[in-house]
């Protein structure tokens, strides 16, 4: 179902966080939960993974992880401010030890010349304070293959994170 790749990192967060007694909360808007999917594919996730949340609308992304109206207002959805927020409100909403979240434009439409399609802003923080974030910009590569390319880079990012002493 997922390339290899995928399902390599995926696996691979499963038997490590497994190990360490670390759980795992996703906020997403652009992959639509597709992040968590990926985990939840792997045999044992149930140890891991505590919860998802897909908060693709700006009132969702309110109500359900808290990014406060103002941060959307000022910055928008698809910001490095809103990606940080998502991942707190995750943890905050959640008994993760750390959170992962994205929001972007997968396209075809929706973008702009200052925020064009393939535009991806990711987080991850843990309950210890850390956080990491990352700017990604695909391009127009299309719909699904920025959606993928997001979640690969997640999971890229949950590990990072979870390296931090």
């Amino acid at each position: 179902m997922w390339p290899a790749e995928l399902e390599e990192k995926a696996r691979a967060i499963i038997a490590e966080f497994t190990g360490r007694g670390l759980k795992v909360a996703t906020a997403e808007s652009c992959t639509g939960g597709l992040i968590a999917a990926a985990l939840t594919e792997i045999a044992g996730s149930s140890s891991v993974f505590d919860r998802g949340f897909v908060t693709y609308s700006n009132e969702a992304k309110v109500e359900i992880v808290g990014v406060a109206a103002a941060t959307l207002l000022a910055h928008g959805a698809v910001s490095r401010e809103t990606a940080v927020e998502m991942a707190k409100g995750a943890l905050t909403h959640s008994r993760a030890d750390l959170a992962v979240a994205v929001t972007g434009i997968a396209g075809p439409s929706g973008g702009s010349a200052e925020k064009p399609v393939g535009l991806v802003h990711l987080a991850a923080a843990t309950r210890t304070g850390h956080l990491l974030h990352r700017e990604m910009r695909y391009g127009d590569i299309g719909r699904d293959a920025v959606r993928l390319a997001t979640v690969i880079t997640a999971l890229d990012l949950l590990q990072a994170i979870a390296q931090e002493p």
